[in-house]
């Protein structure tokens, strides 16, 4: 595993996920919301966007955390793994609650430089709601990543499905183990 990209829902526990892989795999970490959003919730031109992300994927290895689907072309040109965390609909709409909260109170800059913070008002009274997001991609996204797995034109990849967190972190606790016996 070189080049890896982790996908899955809105609140399904991606970015946690990926940190703690490329810190185990000693990679950069590459989160493409930090990519993709300018100052202000500006939205970078898809221009802007691909300029970017082929910039970063640039590396020799990484940890890619993100869907965004028009990018696949681009971030699945070199990728030899793909992990989708794929934990149940409650589990995920329970962390995305959660997570909501716990930006909307602390006031915490999401991407360094941005000044993009959530606000309760956003999180959950809003268009915008990442929470509406969640609720509204959950099963499309599910649908899409099952076709994708099974895609003849994606069978360089190797594609990981993790289920719960307990999997999760025996994946991780796998390759801690496998970093310690090759040290």
């Amino acid at each position: 595993m070189q080049k890896i990209n982790v996908v899955g829902t809105s609140g399904s526990g991606k970015s946690t996920f990926s940190q703690k892989l490329a810190k185990t795999l000693n990679y950069p970490y590459l989160e493409m919301d930090a990519i993709y959003w300018q100052p202000n919730w500006q939205e970078s031109s898809d221009e802007e966007f691909m300029a970017a992300l082929n910039s970063e994927l640039a590396q020799p290895n990484w940890v890619l955390d993100g869907n965004y689907n028009r990018t696949i072309s681009v971030k699945w040109a070199e990728v030899d793994t793909v992990i989708w965390i794929d934990y149940s609909f409650p589990r995920t709409v329970f962390q995305a609650v959660k997570r909501a909260i716990k930006r909307s109170l602390s006031g915490t800059e999401l991407w360094a430089g941005t000044g993009n913070i959530e606000t309760f008002q956003k999180c959950f009274f809003s268009r915008d709601s990442i929470i509406l997001w969640t609720l509204s991609t959950f099963k499309s996204n599910r649908k899409r990543y099952q076709a994708m797995f099974a895609d003849p034109q994606y069978q360089h990849i190797n594609f990981i499905r993790l289920t719960s967190p307990k999997k999760a972190q025996g994946f991780i606790n796998q390759h801690i183990q496998q970093q310690q016996q090759t040290a």
